[in-house]
Formats: C-alpha cells, sequence, structure tokens
C-alpha cells in the first residue's frame, strides 16, 4: 500500500492515518468538518489536499449510521482500489450498502473491519498513532470480498500493529454487545447514581468506582451513534443483566429478614451472583491474550511528584523484578497516593524487600 484516504478525522481515522504516514504511506485527509481534517493534518495524519487519483484503499471512520452512504459515494466516485470502514457495528452497514444498488463487482472491493481500541475522548486531538498496538481488529470478509482487498485490510493491520481477527458480521455485532455496548451503559448506568449523591458520599471513591466507572466518561453522542446502529444485541443482553437484578434485589431483601430460613436463601442468592461473576471474570484474556494469571500485589505509598513512578520502576528493574501490570489509587483530598504493583507471587517477597531497603514504604 503506497497510498490511502481516510475519510473521517476523528480519533479512529486520525489515529489510522498517523500511524500509516509513520510507515511511509501517503495519507489524504477528508471530513465533513474541512477543520477537522486540516487539524489532522497539522498534527501529521496526512494531507487534506485532494488525491491526484485513485488511491489505493479508502478508510472510511465515520459514524455506523453514515458508512454506507459515505462508502456508496466513495465507490461511485471511484476513489480507490479497496474500500473499508472501521465502525464498531457491521452487519447493519453491510446489509444497507447492498440495498443501495451498488454494482456487485463494486460491492466486492469492500471489508468490514472494526478496530477494538479507543478512548474516552473524541476528536483528532486524542488520537495517537500506537493507538491499535496489539488490539484486536476484526475483519468480517464474505465469500465475495476480492482477495485483494483483504490483503489490502490485513496490511493496514499489519502498519497499525493490531492483531487481525476474522469473523462474521452479525457473530461481530453479537459480540460488540456483550463485551463493549452492554458494559458501556451499565457504568453509565451506575455512574448516574454518583450525579445527585452528597459530596461526602462522593469524597470516598476509590479505585473500585473508579474502575467500573471509567468508561462512562464518553462522549454521549458517539455513543447514541453506535448503539442506534446495535439496539437488538444489546436489549437482549440489558434483559438478561435486568433478570439477575431482580433476583439480586430479592436476595438483599431476604437477608434483612429476621426469618433465619430467609437470610439464608438471601445469602445463597448474592452468592450464587457472585460465583457467577467470578467463573466470567476469569475468562476475560490475560497479558498478550494469555491465559489470566494471578499476580500478588505490592502495594506503594508515593507523593505526588515527577519521578516518582520512574524510581519506583526502576528500583524493580535493579532488583531483577518484571512488573507484571500496574494501578494507581490517588488519595482523596491528599497529594499522595498507593501504587499497586502486580507480580509474580514467587518474586513478591524479593521486591517488598528491594523497595523497603531503598526507602519506599510498603503498605501490607
Amino acid at each position: 500500500m503506497r497510498t490511502a484516504l481516510v475519510i473521517g478525522t476523528g480519533l479512529i481515522g486520525t489515529s489510522a492515518a498517523l500511524a500509516l504516514a509513520g510507515r511511509g504511506v501517503v495519507v489524504h485527509l477528508a471530513d465533513h468538518d474541512p477543520e477537522q481534517a486540516r487539524t489532522a493534518a497539522a498534527l501529521g495524519a496526512g494531507t487534506d489536499e485532494e488525491p491526484a487519483g485513485p488511491v489505493d484503499l479508502a478508510i472510511v471512520a465515520a459514524p455506523p449510521a453514515h458508512v454506507a452512504a459515505t462508502l456508496a459515494d466513495a465507490m461511485r466516485r471511484g476513489l480507490a482500489r479497496g474500500y473499508l470502514d472501521v465502525a464498531s457495528v457491521k452487519g447493519g452497514p453491510r446489509r444497507e450498502l447492498e440495498s443501495l444498488g451498488l454494482d456487485p463487482a463494486a460491492l466486492s472491493k469492500y471489508i468490514g473491519t472494526h478496530p477494538m481500541s479507543g478512548r474516552e475522548k473524541s476528536g483528532p486531538l486524542a488520537a495517537t498513532g500506537d493507538l491499535f498496538e496489539g488490539r484486536p481488529w476484526v475483519l468480517t470478509p464474505t465469500r465475495d470480498t476480492d482477495t485483494e482487498v483483504l490483503n489490502l485490510a490485513l496490511e493496514l493491520v499489519s502498519h497499525c500493529r493490531a492483531v487481525p481477527v476474522v469473523m462474521d458480521a452479525d457473530a461481530h455485532d453479537r459480540a460488540v454487545a456483550l463485551v463493549s455496548h452492554m458494559p458501556h451503559l451499565v457504568s453509565s448506568m451506575v455512574a448516574a447514581r454518583l450525579e445527585h449523591a452528597e459530596e461526602v458520599a462522593v469524597r470516598l471513591c476509590g479505585q473500585g468506582i473508579r474502575d467500573v466507572t471509567r468508561i462512562a466518561a464518553s462522549d454521549p453522542g458517539m455513543w447514541i451513534d453506535i448503539l442506534s446502529a446495535n439496539p437488538g444485541p444489546v436489549a437482549d443482553l440489558l434483559a438478561d443483566v435486568s433478570a439477575d437484578l431482580d433476583e439480586t434485589v430479592q436476595a438483599l431483601r431476604a437477608l434483612q429478614s429476621s426469618d433465619e430460613a430467609k437470610r439464608r436463601e438471601g445469602a445463597t442468592g448474592i452468592e450464587d451472583v457472585l460465583r457467577r461473576g467470578n467463573a466470567g471474570q476469569v475468562r476475560v484474556p490475560g497479558k498478550h491474550g494469555a491465559a489470566p494469571t494471578v499476580y500478588e500485589s505490592v502495594v506503594v505509598l508515593i507523593n505526588d511528584q515527577p519521578g516518582q513512578l520512574a524510581r519506583i520502576f526502576a528500583d524493580a528493574g535493579r532488583a531483577g523484578v518484571n512488573i507484571e501490570d500496574v494501578r494507581i489509587e490517588h488519595a482523596t483530598g491528599q497529594q499522595a497516593g498507593l501504587v499497586e504493583l502486580m507480580v509474580k507471587p514467587a518474586v513478591a517477597p524479593v521486591l517488598s524487600a528491594a523497595l523497603r531497603e531503598r526507602g519506599w514504604a510498603i503498605r501490607q
């Protein structure tokens, strides 16, 4: 691939353009808002000048509701040898595109894709060239997809250093409803409980509530577009969650009872949902997509000063310990926090001793 056209210069489109430009591809940028395309160009994502002729690959990074129309327009104008989109739903846009009366030969030049990566922020200023590194990038070819177009899509994924995953379009939509769309709504519902909560309660927020509500900070307009394109599978999953919630509420009410048998029944109900949660959580892929690994935590108290994290990592390196993962919990109202270093259980005592020796305060 030598040339590409990115239509839609938001977070995903600009990030893909940055990755391609960084690999030497000549990238042209287009957007319904010319100022946004100029911003992306100023960031080094390419040029906002129109290409002189057909490019190798056109990448449509429009909201799901506009993908089919944007693709059809680009195909009728002959803008590229191959076309793909990066929308978060695949079945609906494909069927809509097929309904627009395009020649079958033109449709064979299209493949639906979805990079499984993003941020809470949107727009070109939030874009980074490494946004997709190590992340799954779903490809949904059909039996009619031209081999050259599939190869161009694979080349794009390679340039972005993502991991290609081939799926059926409707299976993809059911999957993202489960792992992305439904969790986002649940996160928003939990965060909504905080809107009118007493200030003293909000000040008690710890890492747990931060983890659960992090994705609720995303742009509502963007999520309306996403959910409008995949409402059925998301509604089905939320109905299941609703049933679990009803049973959990009943179990909690039973725990309030003065009747010992009812309390035991309530405890059994709560234990059931917690155990099912355990069983589901262990299926979430671990580091590098491998099976989840149980790590041990070494918790270190740090001050909110420049260089603190770098010193901890350097001291861990001197001790010969690899940090597998890290979490930070900021203290409310204080310029301090706790850094939770996840390491293999066998080396946790080694790391604790080494950090204490170098003056770090270790929390048990």
